[in-house]
């Protein structure tokens, strides 16, 4: 049986870890986010590439960030693993919905209402107001969708990793 306290507790954790990041660099850095997996193709190719510097300094913040949240995830399904002495399909699915619940914070909350519906000011590139792409819900969904095979195979390498732990 899951432990919804332990899931929820540590979900709320990294949605504000990740929330905290996301929102610190958009307002201080947002040229850190000119990827085409993060920008409409729209807006990024009305806006400047980034510099060499810019690449260096974004990597530097998404090494924490993604270590941050891998580790909570291991942290969480360890906890989880000791407490209860599930086996791997359970340690899974903590590992999974605890990724998915964060995941889902991102796009609902951040890309569909921050980003897409609300579309503040601060969060909009120089030259590109009214661009088409700030209302593009389907661009952050399918990001979404296309980063969910790596996140199962992120929790099945996490839940394997507690088994030889626990």
């Amino acid at each position: 049986m899951l432990n919804l306290p332990l899931l929820l507790t540590h979900s709320l954790i990294g949605i504000l870890a990740i929330s905290g990041i996301i929102f610190t660099v958009g307002l201080k850095r947002p040229r850190w986010f000119l990827e085409k997996k993060n920008v409409p193709p729209d807006i990024l190719a009305a806006v400047p590439p980034r510099t060499e510097a810019q690449r260096r300094q974004s990597l530097w913040a998404a090494i924490p960030l993604a270590f941050g949240l891998l580790g909570l995830v291991f942290y969480s399904t360890y906890t989880f693993g000791q407490v209860s002495g599930a086996g791997f399909g359970l340690l899974f699915l903590h590992a999974f919905i605890l990724i998915l619940v964060v995941s889902t914070f991102d796009l609902v909350v951040i890309d569909w209402l921050l980003l897409n519906t609300i579309t503040p000011r601060q969060f909009v590139y120089p030259g590109t107001e009214g661009f088409a792409g700030y209302k593009d819900y389907g661009f952050h969904g399918r990001a979404h969708l296309r980063a969910l095979l790596g996140q199962a195979i992120f929790a099945a390498l996490a839940a394997g990793v507690v088994m030889l732990l626990v």
